[in-house]
């Protein structure tokens, strides 16, 4: 059937259309198809790294339970190397250093700690790892380093754990008025129902009150 002329010259308006942006609709066409198939294959990857992450830190769990430092440490590091931005790798660097400050290894349980420090992407294990880490620091006499690193920035819910962790590391400076300071805002910024308080006050207790300076 022939088409009339209103039918002719709707049909030559969208030929002239697609003759000025069909190419260019094509190519957005194209581009749109290439991100959504981008985004696809990353999700994918993402999930497919996040299960063998999860298989692996199963089996580092397991060579906890039996003790077993060596293996622990390799899991650890294959995490770290293979998997270095799931949660898994942060973890195992904690467990890890754990295991290796159990069994008096401060050289690994250290780089462990930097390492979940330095590279982990959850705020929360970065920030566990920065307190133990700044544990083993005053342990080793390292005061300034301990302090400083306890000087970064930390998720508000650890305001109190850095603070009694200040205090600790200036009283073995024999700083104790600011180490009074410390541990009073610690009492401030833990929970009154935390474990930690008594010990804390304890702590604080020890120290005594302050001394009066003399005002003469």
């Amino acid at each position: 059937m022939a088409y009339d002329h209103e039918e002719e010259e709707q049909l030559a308006s969208i030929k002239a259309w697609w003759s000025q942006y069909g190419n260019l609709l094509t190519l957005l066409l194209i581009v749109v198809m290439a991100i959504y198939a981008g985004w696809s294959g990353w999700n994918y990857y993402q999930r497919k790294q996040s299960v063998q992450a999860s298989l692996l830190y199963d089996k580092l769990e397991k060579s906890i339970v039996a003790k077993d430092n060596v293996k622990i440490l390799r899991i650890a590091e294959d995490l770290q190397t293979k998997f270095g931005k799931t949660p898994y790798a942060q973890m195992s660097a904690l467990a890890a250093a754990k295991s290796a400050f159990d069994a008096n290894d401060m050289k690994v349980a250290k780089s462990q700690l930097v390492w979940a420090t330095n590279y982990g992407n959850d705020e929360e294990y970065k920030a566990i790892a920065k307190l133990r880490l700044s544990g083993i620091l005053l342990d080793t006499k390292s005061y300034d380093e301990a302090l400083k690193l306890l000087e970064t920035n930390f998720p508000a819910q650890f305001s109190g754990l850095v603070a009694d962790r200040k205090g600790d590391i200036l009283v073995s400076q024999n700083k104790n008025d600011k180490a009074r300071s410390s541990y009073k805002l610690a009492l401030e910024k833990i929970e009154q129902d935390s474990p930690i308080r008594p010990l804390i006050q304890m702590k604080l207790d020890a120290l005594g009150s302050s001394p009066v300076k003399d005002a003469g």
